[in-house]
């Protein structure tokens, strides 16, 4: 499945070869560029500095959370999809989490859920 327009993500990952096979993943969905971030400060930053289409987080990263990440950068820049990525899937009962992959991640499932979140012809 190929998007008509590319989009930028912001992967809120503290382990790089996730982080990279998620950009793999999202690469094939005609997603053009990305950041990685690894903390929640380095995700507001990294947000800030150049407005994601798609966010994807790990719930449990270094300094904090994917979920403390997403709550800033939303109080900062207004609404923006999220699919949140984890192993700890509980953590995310408090949360409106409207589309979650878990690890380990199948590649299908997480491309299933950003065109759900993001249909194609939309960044």
């Amino acid at each position: 499945m190929v998007r008509t327009s590319q989009g930028h993500v912001l992967i809120i990952e503290d382990e790089i070869l996730i982080a990279l096979d998620i950009e793999g993943s999202l690469e094939e969905l005609g997603y053009a560029s990305f950041d990685i971030a690894a903390s929640p400060v380095q995700a507001l930053a990294s947000a800030i500095s150049h407005r994601p289409d798609l966010i994807t987080a790990d719930v449990r990263i270094r300094g904090g959370s994917g979920i403390d990440a997403v709550r800033a950068i939303k109080a900062n820049l207004g609404e923006i999809p999220v699919v949140y990525i984890t192993g700890s899937i509980d953590m995310l009962r408090a949360e409106d989490a409207r589309a979650v992959v878990e690890k380990p991640i199948d590649p299908q499932s997480l491309a299933a859920t950003c065109v759900r979140l993001c249909p194609p012809g939309l960044p």
